[in-house]
């Protein structure tokens, strides 16, 4: 079986025990000064851990109905009988004493039912409040006679390779499960959206842990773990978390006002470094959508974008970021190479449509 990116899956596999390498063991000194080296999780996990939730999602599903029983009278039959629901769990964890939930869209999007647990066993039902599909987050809202305990948002810029981690969630239904790594990468572009910019971490990652919290080493929230590369559907050493300045300011404007506001150009772009002989810098426009904002400012096919309000544009990726955080109705300044010269645009920004992404339309 092939490596694949994997955000679902709920079998639990034997885990196999190895004695390789245990014959010869470290002296006393040894291993004490080894263990001088590494730090000591227990009070951060003792911290954290009341903060991050258990959720048990229930969906329904159908099967596809044959060709010949549509239009019949054994059509509703059909549908009512085939009608399952579907027990699917991840993990989330409070941001706010007033009950809101962080999770991930793949947790909860097609829930007709959510229950998020508190490591106490508490059980609440759950409101979602909201979705981005773009980022792949969720924000959920439970109700609660008390504050529950929350954890903060931390810098995931501020993170650099080599620095530890601490994943917690609900790996296989076995909540309460903290595990530690480093982030092993950073700016990881896996495919499955278009601000794709995850950390890498060597944490072990599971499914289960969808949705699940990121810290760092003061107990911070600097990712949200959303996928695991693996053979198997199982941790293979390398799991991606969405880092926390994507995460945040989305989860922020759910919390204020149920949706994600994004800017939009409407032209579909290609990397310069793609292109024969160019030396990288810009990113070339492929296609300008009828009637979009680029179209109405006069931008062309085969237009090199080199920068956006004075920022350098580099890749598709940046140009990408760069306008989506754009308010829409701003102008912004689109500076472009066309016919070997340099020229200024000042393009009105739109507002992104859902399903804008596919094929870098920007």
């Amino acid at each position: 079986m092939s490596p694949s990116m994997n955000r679902r899956g709920l079998g639990l596999g034997l885990l196999g025990l190895s004695v390789a390498g245990c014959a010869q063991q470290p002296g006393p000194a040894v291993a004490q000064r080894g263990a001088a080296f590494l730090p000591d999780f227990a009070d951060l996990a003792e911290r954290i851990l009341p903060a991050v939730v258990n959720i048990a999602v229930t969906s329904e599903q159908s099967g596809e109905m044959p060709q010949e029983l549509r239009g019949t009278p054994y059509e509703r039959l059909f549908r009512n009988r085939r009608r399952q629901e579907v027990a699917g769990a991840g993990s989330g964890f409070i941001v706010d004493s007033a009950g809101f939930v962080v999770s991930n869209n793949h947790v909860v999007g097609n829930a007709t039912r959510v229950v998020v647990a508190l490591q106490d066993g508490t059980e609440l039902p759950a409101r979602i409040v909201a979705l981005d599909e773009a980022t792949d987050l969720a924000l959920l809202k439970v109700e609660s006679r008390t504050p529950l305990p929350s954890v903060p948002w931390g810098n995931s810029a501020a993170m650099r390779v080599g620095n530890w981690v601490l994943a917690a969630g609900n790996p296989f239904r076995l909540g309460g499960t903290v595990t530690v790594g480093i982030v092993s990468a950073r700016g990881r572009e896996i495919g499955v959206g278009p601000f794709d910019d995850f950390i890498q971490t060597d944490a072990a990652v599971n499914p289960g842990n969808s949705g699940g919290p990121l810290f760092n080493a003061a107990g911070e929230v600097i990712g949200i773990n959303t996928a695991i590369y693996s053979p198997t559907g199982a941790y293979a050493g390398i799991s991606f978390a969405t880092p926390s300045d994507i995460a945040r300011p989305v989860i922020e404007a759910l919390m204020r006002g149920g949706r994600v506001e994004r800017g939009w150009l409407g032209v579909s772009v290609r990397d310069q470094a793609a292109e024969p002989g160019a030396a990288g810098r810009g990113v070339v426009v492929a296609g300008v959508e009828r009637g979009s904002p680029a179209a109405r400012a006069g931008l062309r096919n085969g237009d090199t974008v080199l920068a956006i309000n004075g920022d350098r544009v580099d890749s598709s990726r940046i140009l990408v970021r760069a306008v989506a955080a754009v308010q829409p109705g701003q102008t912004v300044r689109v500076t472009v190479l066309r016919d070997g010269r340099p020229q200024e645009i000042p393009v009105q920004v739109g507002r992104r449509p859902a399903t804008s992404g596919a094929g870098r339309i920007e």
